[in-house]
């Protein structure tokens, strides 16, 4: 596909991604949906390591800098600096909040949300080659006065996402510049941007979810995940 092959290029090359195993990420994450949970601060000023093959992902300086958080599809853990299981969630599920708990309330449930989302932050658009992975081109959508081209994605159920359906929109450069899909029964857009190069990897260090309306625009505020990527390391 014409439009899967610029982004991927643009992004720094499948090949190049093909011959990685890891990154290290520091990074800040927060926005609505921690503040309202009591979290506003749990995952400010972190480490990520996670696999580029696998979904796999370790958090370091959660809460205050007092624990770790690990993210993989069948256990989330919260332990101790040292190593030291603490808390975990066997088989967990996106579909956990309960009536009238705010969604990410639990500390378990905040790391496999983070987890989730962090993973498919650096792995896409790379994830969009999978080979179970099916990619469709849209007609191109109008962003204020630039053009950005889509594709729609549905991804398999052995791959932990926010959605199994979620449309990505590039710029005329072919970079990633926002995401729609549902999350906790919201409709949202995910905005990206301030592109930089890692070690021939191509990442946005600025991500931005906001509340998305029936027709396509977005509600400014409250903004519901802000991330901000300071620096990034593949091997």
């Amino acid at each position: 596909m014409a439009l899967l092959d610029d982004v991927l290029d643009a992004s720094g090359g499948l090949a190049r991604w093909n011959s990685l195993n890891r990154f290290t990420l520091h990074l800040s994450v927060g926005g609505s949906l921690f503040s309202s949970a009591g979290h506003a601060r749990e995952f400010k000023d972190v480490t990520a390591e996670g696999s580029t093959r696998t979904q796999s992902l370790r958090f370091t300086g959660i809460t205050g800098g007092e624990h770790s958080g690990s993210f993989q599809p069948d256990a989330i853990t919260i332990e101790s600096l040292d190593g030291e299981v603490l808390r975990s969630w066997p088989n967990p599920s996106l579909a956990f909040p309960e009536v009238g708990v705010p969604t990410l309330a639990d500390e378990l449930h905040l790391v496999f949300f983070c987890g989730v989302a962090i993973w498919s932050c650096l792995t896409n658009p790379f994830l969009l080659a999978h080979p179970d992975v099916v990619v469709e081109e849209l007609p191109p959508w109008r962003e204020g006065t630039e053009t950005w081209r889509r594709l729609r994605a549905q991804f398999p159920s052995h791959l932990i996402t926010l959605a199994p359906e979620q449309i990505f929109y590039f710029d005329e450069s072919a970079l990633q510049r926002r995401t729609d899909h549902d999350l906790f029964g919201t409709k949202v857009a995910h905005y990206s941007w301030a592109h930089d190069s890692f070690g021939g990897i191509v990442v946005p260090t600025l991500r931005r979810a906001q509340t998305l309306q029936p027709d396509g625009t977005v509600i400014a505020k409250p903004v519901l995940m802000d991330v901000e990527i300071f620096d990034a390391d593949f091997e």
